[in-house]
Parts: structure tokens; sequence; C-alpha cells
């Protein structure tokens, strides 16, 4: 059952303690603290409609549009977002050995800008475009600059936040947002260069992800309801493997039954917590501090 009590955070400090060289895997929970809302409520389901398809993405000018002005009002919340205790108190754990490999199914960046270095992006970087034609890419904010632009009456609509850099930009005719082609070759799609739902992980992505989990001794899994089969199957191979897996997530997950120990509590302060006790050459974490 999950453990919010003191004894839990101690139980997950304990974790911390007897496993260095950790595989963790991190989910929207890991950057709620930091203003950006994830997708799912504490039972695991949709708060919202499920995120655009890379199939509906693809085939329709119409839903690319959309995406694009929504993305254009919502996404400088994503660009603002910075690191808070929980990107920061992962950081200060692999930097004191106790992390081998992080892999997180966030594109928001934050653990890298928190000081993390051993990071594979599961599903990309929300921050680099690519054209689906010709391969060309460009950094996101140079797109939204010429987007802002040529569609300088959208910038000031009022909507609410959304995950991924969306918004809830609704009872709006799209039909005269204006879309840029590539520059480089004229005719491509250029899509943010990550993971859509309905797509698939790079296949070398995944590998190293796994051939990490193979050295890895123990797993830790943090803020994720493992929902999605592209973080779940890590857990499972972790469990098929016998490994340990420990939890600190609020609310059910996809891989409950799998779990040595499973923490429910807020994240970033059950982090700073658990890793409190740790000592060179694991790790001394104080949330006080705060990265730029």
């Amino acid at each position: 059952m999950p453990d919010a009590s003191p004894e839990g955070i101690e139980a997950l400090g304990a974790f911390l303690a007897r496993y260095s060289d950790l595989f963790v895997l991190t989910g929207a929970g890991v950057s709620t603290a930091s203003g950006i809302p994830d997708y799912r409520d504490a039972s695991g389901a949709w708060k919202r409609p499920p995120p655009v398809s890379h199939q509906a993405f693809m085939a329709s000018r119409a839903v690319r549009q959309r995406y694009w002005a929504r993305s254009l009002v919502g996404f400088r919340a994503l660009a603002a977002a910075r690191p808070g205790e929980a990107h920061r108190a992962l950081a200060a754990l692999e930097a004191g050995g106790g992390i081998s490999q992080l892999v997180t199914q966030n594109v928001d960046g934050l653990h890298q800008r928190a000081g993390s270095q051993r990071v594979i992006d599961l599903h990309g970087q929300a921050d680099l475009v690519v054209c689906m034609q010709c391969g060309a890419t460009l950094m996101r904010h140079a797109l939204h600059d010429e987007l802002a632009r040529r569609n300088p009456s959208w910038l000031d609509l009022p909507a609410a936040v959304a995950p991924d850099g969306d918004a809830d930009l609704e009872g709006v005719d799209f039909t005269d947002f204006v879309l840029p082609d590539c520059q480089r070759c004229g005719v491509g799609i250029l899509k943010p260069d990550v993971v859509f739902f309905g797509d698939n992980v790079p296949r070398a992505r995944v590998q190293a992800a796994f051939d990490a989990l193979e050295r890895a001794p123990a797993m830790l899994v943090v803020g994720s309801s493992l929902m999605v089969y592209s973080g779940y199957r890590f857990a499972r191979h972790a469990a098929q493997q016998g490994k340990p897996i420990a939890c600190l997530n609020l609310g059910r997950t996809r891989a409950d039954e799998l779990y040595t120990l499973k923490v429910s509590a807020p994240i970033g302060p059950a982090l700073i917590a658990a890793t409190a006790a740790l000592r060179p050459p694991a790790v001394a974490f104080s949330g006080a501090s705060a990265a730029p």
C-alpha cells in the first residue's frame, strides 16, 4: 500500500541509501510544481482530452493550425518554467553517485537545467522543431517568433495553460491561422521534435534506456502514473529481472503491484526529506537554493 507517513519517507531514504547507481524514470508529476500541468488525475484517468496524435497532426492542416495556434499562446508557460525541488534533488542525487541513468517522459528539459547530466529524453524535447520532409531542425522559439509575426492578433488571446505548452483555447476559428512551411525545402510539415501520442519512441533511445536498466541494481519511479506503455515497460522489465523498484507518486500507477516500496506524497518535499540523511559519497541536498 502507498505510504505517505514519515516512516514511508524514511523507507524511501533507506532505499536510496542502499542502492547507488539507480535507474530513475520520471514523469509529469516532477514538473507540476514548476507550473506545468499534468494530464492525469490521482486515479490515472485523463483530466482532459488526450493530446493530439501523430497521425492526426500529419494528416490534417486544420489540426496543425489548431495545434500551433494553441502552442503560440500556451508555450510561453513552458518556456518560462524553472526547475523545482524535485529536479534539483535528483540532480544532487546523481552528482553524489546515486543515479546512473535518468529517463524522463517529460519534454521540458528541466532535469538538464537543474544540473542532471545522465538524462535520456524518452519523448524528446519540446524546444526543437523538425521538418518531416527534409529533416531540417530549428529552435522552437524561432518558429514561434515567425508565427507571432504572421499572426499578431493571436498573441493576447486569454487561455488557461495546459500540459506541454498547450493552451485551452476553445471556441475559436483556427482557419485563418497562418502556418509557415520549412524554409529549407519549402514544402515540409514542421512538427515539434517530440513523440506525439500514438507515435513510437525511436528504437535507439529505447535500447539505450534498457541497456542502462540492465546495469542498474534497482529502479526508482518518480512522478509518473506509467499509464503510457513507453514508461511502463521499464518497470515491467525491472520486475522480470528481480530488481527492487521504489515509486514516489501521488496517486495510482499502472505498476502498483510491481513495487518493493511505494510512497504517495508531494514529490519535491518528499525527495528532499528522503535525501536529507544521505552523506557523501551519496548526497547532501538543500532545497533552499534555486536554479536559474
